[in-house]
Order: C-alpha cells, then structure tokens, then sequence
C-alpha cells in the first residue's frame, strides 16, 4: 500500500471543497422560489437640485434662469423650460440649426427633440428676448428616464448640467 504525500491531501481537500460550493451555489440559485437578487442600488439621500452658485452661474454666463426638467404626458415627453436674462448669451438655445438632446446620467440615455411632419421640432427658435420664458420638449418613449434622476442638457456648446427631473 503507497501513502500519499503530506502536500497534496490539502490540495485535493480544497479542489473537492471548491467544486461542492459551486454546485450549492447553483443548486440553491435554480429554485423557482429564490428571491431574485437586485444588482441596481439607489442612493438613500435626497437628491438636490441645482445649488444657488450653478444658478448664478448660468444666469450671468449662459443667459438664462428659472431652469427646470418635467415629465409631461404620463413621462412620454420631458420638458425643459427657461427663462432668457441675456439673449446674447444664450443665443444657442433659439437656433435652428442647433441639435438639442438631453442626457440620462442614470440610465445613460441620450434624448432628442421629436419632430413632426407638419409642425417641424418642438421647441422654440427664432429671436430671443430678455424675460421670456421658453421651452423645449424630448422625447421619452419608453421611459427611459425617470422622475429624480439627474439629467444634462447639451445643446451645441452650451451644457447644463445635474438637473434634476421632477
């Protein structure tokens, strides 16, 4: 009769040990009644929306105040809406020619302005004027993005961003 030597009984002891825990593991995930396991964790603070620095900011250098991000039509559409202080700076957000899309940082979604065949994009271009409030509308089919999740709107070089959809 051969014994085994000392250093390898330890090996095959951890190889047989490995090999039933895979099989446990397996086993225990297949049962219909095993709760299933949520790998999406949500923050448990509150989210804020736009501290008072940012809004200064973007009154004094982009033109525009009062921002705010909606669900409008049960979350098929997401408005964004402002309010022009300085035309010239915000000139961007009245062009034509300026793609406007809103960005899901949670979802990592990229929206766009939908447009109709007789109406054309849904939002507002053309000249703006100091005191008026505007608007743009994205579309969310599916949604995608929900309500307290932070969004950014990108539109040419203009950016706001950490906004949050109410």
């Amino acid at each position: 009769m051969k014994l085994r030597s000392p250093s390898t009984t330890p090996a095959v002891l951890l190889a047989g040990s490995v090999c039933l825990a895979a099989t446990l593991v397996q086993a225990v995930a297949a049962q219909p009644g095993a709760p299933a396991v949520s790998t999406l964790r949500h923050s448990p603070y509150m989210p804020v929306n736009l501290s008072q620095r940012a809004k200064n900011f973007y009154g004094l250098m982009k033109g525009v105040d009062n921002l705010s991000v909606r669900r409008t039509a049960s979350g098929n559409l997401i408005r964004f809406s402002y309010r022009v202080t300085d035309p010239v700076a915000a000139r961007l957000l009245g062009e034509k020619t300026a793609t406007a899309y809103l960005y899901g940082e949670a979802s990592h979604v990229l929206l766009e302005i939908p447009v109709m065949d007789k109406i054309g994009q849904l939002r507002q271009t053309g000249p703006l004027e100091v005191g008026q409030e505007y608007w743009m509308v994205f579309s969310n089919k599916g949604n995608p993005i929900k309500a307290g999740e932070r969004v950014d709107v990108l539109i040419g070089s203009l950016h706001i961003d950490g906004m949050i959809v109410e």
